[in-house]
């Protein structure tokens, strides 16, 4: 938790912070940058404090990172968040600040393309030119054949990472790692397949030496660190030995990746002074992946859920694509936590800064590389979404559950009520009900594990959702509560009745059934588990793109005349959902078809709705739960389908609150 700042007259760290700003606007004369706008709604932090200055425009993403300092994956981080030339947020955590030097780690490969596209810009060099061109001692080899733009997007044919066995490739000149990676053998043809690591920017970064007749370090600072006015970033050793990684061993502060950023996101173009051509910018944002072989689990499909082969450019993820193949959001995340981006959509361009304690994240199984792009997500949506702040006693934060991050948000007051929302939504399902619900009642709503903004789960590694529905009841202290949940939150109502019947005051299931699905039960095995494999392995082939838009249609056609104005709100949700349940064999999270004899086991005295759209409604599984709770009401919703809240919300609400009202009114009277 963040303390409470002090008066403003008297806080800690005021003349720290006075320092600070009048470094930076030293820099920022020095260096012609015009000082940004910082508006009244901009979060900053004195370095080490944590603490807010103003409004913080993105509470969920404080929250967020703070939660990864506490946990002490980060002793220091920072994040910087600009639309365009107006800087909404910047923010310093725990030890770092502004000009805090950071091992970068792969955040640095976006430098090292931009270094070596101004090289290019020069006519020194051509993206088509092959290693054997600039490096004679290649001969003949399949290695020689490979282009620069191939060895800068991880298609040259090369090992990424120093086979197992061999000297580890700790040579102090680009020269002399080229020598010792020359024997390597080469497992694919230049081309054939994407192979995400770093030795064939070594060979890259050569070329750019011979060609330029300098060495890397001052071809960097030549072509980009000087231009930028860089006070703390080179290519230095990650540990002794290793110069210049050009592929992971670069430091740097938030202010210099800013200046960056802002010179990328501008076309090439920073404080009026041109750095790089449209064309090289052009190039590096473009796919250069060519049709290569893309294997499982690359970076954009384990955070995107994103099945194109187009992942990568020069020295950048390309993480979302528009329509047309063009690059929306482009990143350069590191195994250590740094994770720079820009989304095209808002014209975002952000920066978090970070260095993990890979001691505490090991054994906590915390990953920076997968983690940290949920800092996109977040300022997406609270840029995206219209959060009904003006609701009585609002509030969003995020539970803690065992090995997951969930957002939530409050409002209201009275007896609790918690909406669970349905498979490839988030707590946006909820927006009919949401502040209908919090005029008399507590009303929370929070993203289930692996959807929204919460963590996703992990193969191999159970939870349980109804397990992270008692961690939130826990920590935002509530004893009992009307949990409501359609489909998948229809699931979980049902075995918080079967796991957790005390600490119910009611339960609705809408558009509920027994499910047997992937992660229902245990764990797979056997022939279960190889006819799973072969399902994921289908998904995989057709494209998830494909997925989601015959999942949407199929939703939309169960609507009926209202599927226009569902539209909208089910393509925002499916197309933010990561996709990971398709993608993925399941970690046992529900109860499955043991749910019923556990509920009849657990005898809940909790009244029940069973609550169903008229065109979606099934007798037959009304009837099983019936058996188990004799007192089971039950609502038909007319006109409506599987998504009875959003296809009849004024229906699906009244129906709700008619039976949480008979809830308290008979609590009241015992």
């Amino acid at each position: 938790m963040e303390a409470a700042p002090a008066p403003a007259s008297r806080r800690p760290g005021d003349g720290v912070r006075i320092l600070a700003r009048m470094r930076l606007r030293l820099r920022q004369l020095l260096f012609a940058m015009p000082l940004f706008t910082i508006p009244p709604t901009t979060a900053t932090g004195a370095a080490g404090d944590g603490a807010s200055a103003s409004v913080d425009a993105f509470p969920l993403v404080t929250r967020r990172v703070q939660s990864w300092v506490d946990h002490g994956f980060y002793p220091g981080c920072s994040l910087w968040i600009a639309q365009g030339d107006r800087v909404l947020y910047e923010r310093h955590f725990g030890a770092n600040d502004a000009d805090t030097p950071v091992y970068i780690a792969s955040a640095g490969k976006w430098l090292g393309a931009a270094a070596m596209l101004a090289v290019t810009d020069d006519g020194a060099l051509s993206l088509d030119d092959r290693a054997v061109k600039w490096l004679p001692e290649f001969g003949d080899a399949p290695k020689g054949r490979a282009t620069l733009r191939q060895l800068f997007s991880h298609v040259s044919g090369y090992p990424p990472y120093q086979p197992e066995g061999r000297p580890t490739d700790a040579y102090p000149t680009t020269a002399e790692s080229v020598a010792h990676l020359l024997p390597l053998p080469a497992p694919f043809l230049p081309g054939e397949r994407f192979d995400y690591g770093g030795l064939a920017m070594q060979v890259a970064g050569r070329m750019a030496e011979v060609a330029s007749g300098q060495d890397w370090e001052t071809l960097f600072a030549e072509k980009i660190g000087r231009p930028l006015g860089f006070t703390g970033t080179r290519f230095t050793p990650v540990d002794p030995g290793h110069t210049p990684m050009i592929a992971g061993g670069a430091v740097s502060t938030l202010h210099d990746y800013t200046r960056f950023l802002a010179m990328i996101a501008d076309g090439g173009v920073f404080a009026g002074r041109r750095i790089l051509s449209e064309r090289a910018v052009t190039e590096m944002l473009a796919d250069q992946v060519r049709g290569a072989r893309v294997k499982r689990e690359e970076f954009v499909e384990r955070v995107r859920g994103e099945t194109h082969h187009g992942v990568y450019g020069l020295g950048v993820w390309r993480e979302q694509l528009d329509a047309h193949g063009d690059a929306v959001v482009v990143s350069s995340p590191s195994w250590a936590g740094t994770y720079p981006w820009i989304d095209r959509r808002h014209d975002i361009r952000a920066v978090f800064v970070a260095h993990v304690d890979t001691g505490v994240a090991n054994r906590a199984g915390f990953s920076g590389f997968w983690t940290s792009h949920v800092l996109m997500d977040m300022v997406r949506a609270e840029l995206e979404r219209a959060t009904p702040r003006d609701l009585p006693s609002f509030e969003e934060g995020i539970i803690h559950a065992p090995g997951a991050d969930l957002p939530y948000e409050a409002a209201g007051a009275g007896e609790t009520v918690v909406l669970l929302h349905g498979h490839s939504f988030d707590r946006r399902m909820w927006d009919p009900q949401f502040a209908d619900l919090a005029k008399s009642y507590r009303v929370i709503r929070y993203d289930l594990r692996g959807y929204g903004l919460a963590d996703d789960p992990v193969e191999g590694r159970a939870f349980s959702h109804a397990g992270d529905l008692a961690a939130l009841l826990d920590q935002l202290g509530i004893a009992r509560a009307h949990v409501v949940g359609l489909s998948l939150g229809a699931f979980v109502a049902a075995d918080f009745l079967a796991l957790h019947p005390e600490r119910l005051l009611s339960a609705t299931l809408a558009s509920g059934t027994v499910y047997t699905g992937p992660g229902s039960g245990e764990a797979l095995h056997g022939e279960r588990l190889a006819a799973r494999l072969a399902e994921i392995e289908q998904t995989r082939a057709e494209g998830v793109a494909t997925l989601k838009t015959r999942w949407r249609e199929a939703l939309l056609r169960g609507a009926g005349p209202r599927a226009d104005a569902l539209r909208p709100l089910l393509s925002a949700m499916i197309a933010d959902w990561s996709a990971w349940q398709p993608l993925h064999v399941e970690p046992p999270h529900l109860l499955g078809a043991s749910v019923l004899d556990r509920i009849r086991q657990a005898a809940p005295s909790a009244p029940v709705l069973w609550l169903a759209g008229a065109n979606d409604h099934r007798e037959e599984s009304a009837a099983r739960f019936r058996a188990v709770l004799p007192a089971l009401r039950s609502v038909v919703i007319p006109d409506a389908g599987h998504l009875s809240n959003l296809e009849q919300p004024a229906a699906f609400t009244a129906a709700l609150s008619d039976f949480l009202g008979s809830v308290t009114v008979a609590n009241e009277t015992r």
